[in-house]
Parts: structure tokens; sequence; C-alpha cells
């Protein structure tokens, strides 16, 4: 009895897992390649980089005997106010590095005034005094943070001081041991806070209001695109309508999928980066929030067209080709309106007053749809849906035009005037300079 082996099946095993190895291989790489190359992803390694330098920089407190000696086991506030408050954006980590500081001396303080005032109760007394007013503050900071705007801005430091106060006032020490600790605490404190704003601020630093701006703006494009590929299938032959279809409502709803709070979180970070912008802390940064929810209504306007394509009642081929023409127009000046009104924003240049040419083109598909030979529901029902779109865009424009005004956005004129100041009193290379200092336009025009 004889054993045969298929030594050909083998090789062909031997073969193919080989293939794939390499196949595994070289996706790594181009992964890694992607990653290094796109700039969301460098970002994000440049980020953890700084993190972790921010911790060696913190961790000599224990390493190096003389900080120490100096610091003590206090130390470790140090190190977790780096993880804690070193955050991807430079605003996020300044926000939270001032509001770990002042809720730490508020709740701090107020820890040590009421040791104070309980020394002399005797021990039952100081037992009930302390409960008394850890219940009373704790239960009202905590509302506090019920509130709106105290929510959004100011969270945290209101969290941080409920904490450092409980641990305060609740603790066994005496008054003198209490404002040593309190003090190496808020010094081990500061030290993370200034080391998290140094490297974040100054080493490739992350701004959200240029997050925001880019966000904002690229929301414009996107639904720029989605007008134009809405009415673009509306009009083609069944066979294409489906394409199209999908292209636009998938990106209508991931202009609707985003998350508002992480746009809210952009604006409140951007309110602390007021040199980032030329009017400083009077940035109206409200407007953006405003204009990212006209946004989301507008993209909820565009995908309700989509029962206009897939409604089993269809006009017919003849009544398409009579509204064709007019349509197509207002799709592609609604899609230049959009893109005008991105780029605006996007950098802080007041564009040409659109306002006039939308309520032409509205009154053009008013005229559309109450004429004689209109008389399909479908294309009435199109042309209404339209003309809602229309008037969401109208009132987009006139915010975007409210916020160049607030914020001080640069005409046509002062731009070019840069522009020229620029090519003609400076020699070439300036530009660079100018954008790696953040340098304001209107610094450089009165230069």
């Amino acid at each position: 009895m004889s054993t045969t082996i298929n030594i050909l099946h083998v090789s062909n095993i031997s073969i193919t897992s080989t293939s794939q190895t390499k196949r595994a291989t070289h996706s790594f790489i181009s992964e890694i390649g992607f990653f290094l190359i796109d700039k969301k992803y460098s970002q994000k390694l440049i980020h953890s980089l700084k993190v972790g330098f921010a911790l060696v920089l913190v961790s000599l407190l224990y390493i190096l005997d003389p900080l120490f000696e100096q610091v003590g086991e206090n130390a470790m506030w140090a190190i977790m106010t780096v993880e804690v408050i070193f955050e991807f954006f430079a605003g996020a980590t300044l926000s939270k590095g001032l509001l770990r500081g002042i809720g730490t001396i508020l709740g701090g303080g107020l820890g040590c005034l009421a040791k104070f005032l309980a020394n002399d109760m005797g021990k039952t007394g100081n037992t009930v005094f302390i409960g008394t007013l850890i219940f009373m503050i704790g239960a009202m900071a905590t509302y506090c943070r019920f509130i709106p705007t105290i929510n959004k801005r100011y969270d945290y430091g209101v969290m941080i001081f409920i904490l450092t106060f409980n641990l305060v006032a609740a603790s066994r020490l005496h008054d003198p041991v209490i404002l040593e600790l309190v003090h190496k605490r808020l010094s081990a404190v500061v030290m993370g806070f200034s080391v998290c704003i140094f490297i974040s601020l100054l080493i490739y630093p992350s701004w959200a209001s240029d997050e925001l701006l880019y966000l904002t703006s690229s929301k414009f494009n996107e639904l720029a695109c989605c007008i134009e590929d809405c009415i673009e299938a509306y009009f083609s032959i069944d066979c294409q309508r489906e394409s199209y279809s999908i292209v636009y409502v998938n990106s209508c709803k991931s202009v609707l999928h985003l998350e508002s709070s992480d746009d809210q979180s952009l604006v409140n970070f951007a309110r602390w980066e007021p040199w980032r912008v030329n009017f400083g802390f009077c940035n109206p940064w409200e407007k953006y929030q405003q204009i990212q929810d006209l946004i989301w209504e507008l993209a909820s306007m565009i995908l309700s067209l989509e029962g206009c394509l897939r409604s089993p009642i269809q006009p017919s081929t003849m009544m398409r080709e009579a509204i064709k023409e007019p349509c197509e127009n207002v799709g592609s000046l609604l899609g230049l309106v959009m893109r005008v009104l991105g780029e605006s924003i996007m950098n802080k240049k007041r564009s040409q007053v659109m306002v006039p040419k939308l309520q032409s083109i509205k009154l053009k598909l008013m005229l559309l749809s109450t004429s004689k030979t209109i008389e399909d529901l479908a294309i009435a029902n199109f042309l209404f849906l339209l003309m809602e779109i229309v008037d969401k865009v109208e009132v987009l424009a006139k915010e975007v035009e409210k916020l160049g005004e607030v914020a001080g956005f640069q005409s046509p004129k002062e731009a070019t005037l840069v522009n020229h100041r620029k090519e003609t009193c400076y020699p070439r290379g300036h530009d660079l300079v100018f954008k790696l200092l953040h340098v304001p336009d209107y610094l450089i025009m009165t230069a």
C-alpha cells in the first residue's frame, strides 16, 4: 500500500499563500503611504506625537530627582492634566486648560474657606456644616450645568470646581497642610497646562476656526453639486436616472448625518482663538451656527426631491422637455451661487450680491408654474419644491452677507488692493511669510 502526494496541488497552495501574503503586504504599505500623504491623517499623526512629547516633558517631574524633590507625588497632577486637556484643536486645549485652572482655583479656595470656618464648630458642628455646604454647592453647581450657555462653554470648568471643592472640603487635613497641598497641586496643574499650551500652539497647531470655515464651505460645495445632479437626474432618461439619484441622495445624506454637536463644538473652540481672525473677540461665531442650521434645512429640501424621481406618476417626455431648459438654467445658477457663498466664507471675503439674481430666477419659476401649458400635477410639484429651494438659498445668501458685514469680510475692491500692495510693495516670497505669520490683510493694506 503506497501513499501518493499531489505535488502540483501542494505547489499551488504555496504559490497562492505567497501571493496573498504579497497582496496583504502591499495593501498594508499603501495604507501607511495614504496615512502619511493625506492631510487629515498626517495631522492626527502629528497630534499623537505632540501628546507623547508633552507626556515625556511632564514625566521628568518624576524622573529627575531635583524636580521630584520640589513637586513630590503631586507630579501625577501634571501628567493627568496633560492627558485630560491636550486636545486635537488648539482652541479646545486652551479652553479646557483655562477652565481646569479656574475650576481648581475656585474650588480649592472655597474648600479652604469652608474648612477654616468649620474649625471652631466642634466635631459634630464641623460634620454638619461641611456636609450641608457640600450638598448645597454640589446641587447648585450641578444645576448650573443644565443651563444651555454654561453647558456649552463652561461645563468642564464647573465639573472640576465641584471635584476640587469636595476633595478639599471633605479632607481630614489641617489648614496649613491643606494650603500647601492646594498650592502644590495647583502648581502641578499649571506646569501641565503650560506644557500643553506651548506644544499645542507653537508646534504645527490645528485651528478649530480653520476647520469650521473649511467644513462650512465644503457643505456649500457639496449641496451645489446635489442641486445640479438632482435636476440632471430629473430630466435624464429612465436608465440613467437611478445612478444620478444615488449620487445626489448620498451626498445630501452625508450633510444631514453630520453631527450638529460637532459643529457646535467647533464654534465653541473657535471662540478661544481670537488671534486667528481680524476681528478678535467680537467674531460673531453664532452666525456660523445659524448658517449650519440653514444648510441642514436646505439638504432636507433637496432630499425631498427624491420623491419626484421615484414617484409612480411621472410626467410625459413632452412635458419634461417644455421645462427642461429653464430648470437647468435655475440649477446652474443655484450651483454657482452656492459655490460663491462657500468661497466667501472660506476666504473671509465678501462676494457679489446674489439676492437679486435669486429673486429673478424665483420670479421665472413662478411664471413657469402658473403657465397654462403646465397642467401636470407631477411637474407642478417639482417646480414648487424647486421654488422652496430657491427661497432657502436666498435666506442663506442674506445670512452670509450679514456675516460679512458683522465680521468685517473684505469687499472685492479691498481684496484687489491687498493683492496689489503685496505685488508692488514686497518682493516675491513675502506672501508665504504672511501666511506663516498669519498677518491680517488690513495690516498689509496700511503698510
